[in-house]
């Protein structure tokens, strides 16, 4: 059974930072890509990091420059480094993986950014 795990969500101040992680198991292969969503009360689900099995990256235009995500192939484990955070950032966090046989969620992690 593939699962993913996130971890590292919580309450900070506005400019701080958080390290989300997201570790699978249950699968003995590589996602192609992983990637990080998040989802705000009353708001559509959105692409907020992505990166592929190679490396390559895009990041939802909100966060360039502030957010930085990186993966651990031989681990199956996508990172999110999350600085200079605003309010605009709450949400709940979830973590992706696309494979051939389909995708697959986590639970999601809550962060909350106060002013």
């Amino acid at each position: 059974q593939v699962q993913l795990v996130e971890s590292g969500g919580g309450l900070v101040q506005t400019g701080g930072s958080l390290r989300l992680s997201c570790a699978a198991s249950g699968i003995g292969f590589s996602f192609n890509a992983m990637g990080w969503y998040r989802q705000a009360p009353g708001k559509q689900r959105e692409l907020v990091a992505r990166i592929t099995k190679g490396g390559s990256t895009n990041y939802a235009e909100s966060v360039k420059g502030r957010f930085t995500i990186s993966r651990d192939n031989a681990k199956n484990t996508v990172y999110l480094q999350m600085n200079s955070l605003k309010p605009d950032d709450t949400a709940v966090y979830y973590c992706n993986g696309a494979s051939d046989i389909g995708g697959f969620w986590g639970q999601g992690t809550q962060v909350t950014v106060s002013s």
